[in-house]
């Protein structure tokens, strides 16, 4: 190394939207901020999603508490949840805390701590999209609920009744509207609810990396290196990259899934576990045109147009973070979505892999860690990372720079696990 040292108000870790989010929040509040990742941003996670802003998605992904689904998912056989034994087996007393958490009222109140967040994800990002050019990316059509059955049809019909409280936008589409909706979707269909709400994106990693532009646009600095490398004297935190040091007064870290193998070097055990998905990108056959997201409730999975061709991203797999891919889960949901849909060939020479982060109460981090001055987390987010980045940043910015928080930062604190 050569001794240069590279001082900034603010060191952030991970250059996802979390990430960058935080940093365009702190740098809008006069902070210097050095954003560090291995790679360009927007790479991981945030590239890989669904593309939703997903402002109806009001209630947690809860764990299963009926004994069918649970039994349907033990056989390993669902599109929607598939697990590699070795890693559940050691997943166990995670997902009983996740059980544990999704009982009735407690995910009643985990969704009323969730909400100001959810409530303000699209203002949040159109902060950044309009500054950014990234709004050319986003359409507010919402997106569609699809239903195989006349049975399950009626009662998501039912389940988004419940949920007038929130005054969420939506309609509710029997077979011949949905056919009018979507001309090119096939098969027998019963019907589907049209979340119109929520805003859909062609390409969120471009979205991010649109928005690390605007960062550096600024002023602010975008060094590759390894956080990992994260330390603390006596006055400050400092990462070591091979030509120089970079020091801060204060690090954020939001690595996502990797998050607590940094924490952990600093005392912290969180409770962090990943919900590994896959995606694929498709032409679409016979001239077909899919207009708006579409997720088959019962097989767990969406296909989504986007700017590269229709993108079909599974639903869950629990494995290891770092495991070899399994394609079975998006061969499985391949074969399902062409029932549906006129899917052409793949365009991807393989399925790319990324990894949510989760906590089993289903908040993420947002906060001070608890024993060390000028250390914050910001990670966790599980299927909202992408909705919730703009958010997070402008959370944890009032909470980093003194101003009075727009709400209660306590239920994301990171000691409510004892950390």
């Amino acid at each position: 190394m050569s001794g240069t040292t590279r001082q900034s108000d603010v060191i952030v870790l991970g250059a996802g939207i979390i990430g960058v989010s935080v940093a365009l929040h702190l740098q809008a509040r006069g902070r210097t901020v050095t954003l560090i990742d291995k790679g360009e941003p927007g790479a991981e996670t945030s590239h890989g999603n669904a593309g939703l802003i997903e402002r109806a998605s009001v209630i947690p992904y809860a764990f299963p508490r009926d004994l069918g689904t649970l039994l349907r998912y033990a056989a390993n056989r669902s599109t929607a949840v598939r697990y590699q034994p070795a890693a559940l087996a050691r997943m166990l007393p995670w997902l009983a805390r996740y059980w544990w958490h999704s009982a009735p009222a407690r995910l009643d109140a985990i969704a009323a701590e969730m909400l100001p967040l959810i409530e303000r994800c699209i203002d949040e990002h159109m902060v950044f999209a309009d500054a950014a050019g990234a709004a050319q990316f986003m359409r507010g059509d919402g997106w569609l609920e699809l239903y195989r059955t006349q049975r399950d049809f009626e009662q998501a019909v039912q389940a988004a009744e419940k949920l007038g409280a929130y005054k969420l936008t939506h309609d509710i589409l029997d077979r011949q509207a949905l056919a009018g909706r979507e001309p090119s979707l096939q098969g027998d269909l019963a019907g589907a609810v049209h979340w119109r709400d929520p805003v859909t994106v062609s390409d969120p990693g471009a979205v991010t990396r649109a928005y690390a532009k605007l960062f550096a646009a600024r002023g602010g600095e975008i060094v590759t290196g390894d956080a990992m490398t994260l330390e603390q004297d006596d006055r400050s935190w400092q990462v070591e990259l091979p030509s120089e040091r970079h020091r801060a007064a204060a690090a954020v870290v939001a690595l996502g899934p990797w998050s607590t193998e940094l924490c952990r070097r600093f005392g912290y055990s969180l409770p962090l576990a990943v919900k590994r998905g896959y995606h694929m990108h498709y032409r679409a056959a016979d001239c077909a045109v899919l207009r708006l997201p579409v997720c088959d409730v019962e097989a767990g999975f969406m296909l989504t147009p986007m700017a590269r061709g229709i993108r079909l991203t599974t639903g869950i797999e629990l494995a290891e973070r770092d495991a070899p891919s399994d394609a079975r889960q998006v061969a499985q949901a391949e074969q399902i979505a062409r029932r549906f849909f006129p899917l052409g060939d793949a365009i991807d020479p393989a399925p790319w892999r990324g990894a949510r982060p989760c906590l089993p109460d289903m908040k993420p981090v947002i906060g001070k860690a608890p024993r060390h001055d000028g250390l914050w987390f910001a990670f966790g987010h599980a299927h909202h990372g992408f909705t919730l980045g703009p958010v997070t940043g402008r959370l944890l910015g009032e909470m980093m720079t003194g101003e009075a928080p727009f709400t209660d930062p306590r239920p994301y604190a990171p000691g409510r696990f004892g950390a």
